[in-house]
């Protein structure tokens, strides 16, 4: 059914990938700070379904691009550690851009329908999404099991790890705004999170 070698490397790699700061874990935090966690939640819903979707289209497209042209495999794995690489490098020599996305703050009065959109708009339109999913996810599929039990189980990794790391931002929103308003921090977490960004890619090559 499933490769448990491969999905206990999945699991730590994704949660790396997850709780790094992006547009989803940042707007978490943001309207976390502005309209509370109950409210996000419905934020969270509509993130949640749009990266089921982008996860799945991205696994199909791939395995079935896989069966004609495998070749392929590898340019795209390549092309997806560059982008990783490249992500993961320009984060560490950022200078307290994230705290500039922290600055303002989302509507008091939104409906629990423009939250859901928000969240669900944001990651389909998310390109770092797609760049992830297309070089994460091909690596951990064994060609010698059946794809859709794969998928599913994956997926519902994808979708714990993304609930729990977008509560945790959420949650800390009020104290972590505070952190990152102070420049210094802002570089240090960036530095953080690009090197394990970083470490990622040089991962996806030696696999």
């Amino acid at each position: 059914m499933i490769d448990f070698a491969l999905l206990s490397l999945f699991i730590p790699t994704f949660f790396i990938v997850s709780i790094t700061p992006g547009m989803c874990m940042t707007l978490a935090m943001t309207l976390g700070m502005s309209i509370g966690i109950r409210n996000t939640l419905w934020m969270m819903w509509g993130e949640l379904i749009g990266v089921a979707i982008v996860a799945t289209a991205s696994v199909i497209g791939v395995s079935a691009i896989m069966l004609q042209f495998p070749q392929i495999f590898n340019v795209l794995k390549l092309i997806g550690l560059g982008y990783l690489f490249y992500i993961g490098f320009n984060m560490w020599r950022s200078k307290g851009k994230l705290a500039l996305s922290l600055n303002g703050h989302a509507p008091r009065q939104i409906s629990k329908g423009g939250l859901f959109n928000q969240g669900l708009i944001t990651a389909i339109a998310n390109p770092k999404g797609w760049a992830f999913m297309i070089s994460l996810l091909p690596p951990f599929i064994n060609k010698e099991y059946l794809l859709m039990p794969q998928l599913s189980i994956l997926v519902t990794v994808i979708l714990i790890s993304e609930f729990t790391c977008m509560m945790l931002y959420a949650t800390g929103g009020k104290t972590l705004g505070k952190i990152l308003s102070h420049h210094n921090n802002v570089k240090r977490l960036n530095r953080i999170s690009g090197t394990l960004m970083i470490l990622v890619a040089l991962w996806l090559a030696l696999s």
